[in-house]
């Protein structure tokens, strides 16, 4: 049997398996990963995410609907602040989300739609795993940029980004 951690590591550990279980959701929203997403939550969890507010079953639902009208989704984390107490944890995590919208009849150019939000949420630790039981979606601001027809175009040679299972962080580097 090991020796007993000190409490100071035995935070760092918390913090770092909290940050994880952030840094999962984001990849799993901009991969469409939902089984991935529904991993950082309780089973039992709510989510008041803008319009939707209700069970994690209820939001993967929403997710994968409103994601599939993007091209592709970005959600970058800033700061995070994490408060410990226990087998509970208040986190603030600062995220700016970018979403690719496609040309549209009424919309000829591609745009950019830019969130600056805060994720609010509630962990629990239930047999030694961290997940978020209770999440507030705080909306800071919003903007929307057009995306010119004339800038960076990719090539043949480019590792695209995919928001399914065959993007490359998938696969082994070769």
């Amino acid at each position: 049997m090991s020796p007993a951690l000190p409490n100071e590591v035995k935070q760092l550990i918390d913090r770092q398996q909290i940050t994880d279980v952030i840094y999962r959701y984001c990849r799993g929203i901009d991969r469409c990963q939902f089984e991935l997403v529904r991993s950082c939550y309780h089973p039992d969890a709510i989510d008041l995410h803008g319009a939707y507010q209700g069970g994690v079953d209820g939001f993967i639902d929403y997710v994968t609907h409103q994601l599939a009208t993007y091209e592709m989704t970005q959600h970058m984390i800033g700061n995070m602040l994490i408060e410990l107490d226990g087998d509970t944890a208040r986190v603030e995590s600062y995220v700016q989300s970018i979403h690719r919208i496609p040309p549209s009849a009424k919309h000829r150019q591609a745009r950019d739609f830019w969130v600056g939000l805060r994720y609010v949420d509630d962990f629990e630790r239930r047999a030694g795993d961290w997940r978020i039981a209770k999440r507030v979606c705080v909306l800071d601001w919003t903007r929307t940029d057009p995306v010119p027809d004339g800038g960076w175009k990719f090539t043949d040679v480019d590792v695209i980004g995919r928001r399914d299972h065959t993007d490359p962080v998938f696969h082994p580097i070769t």
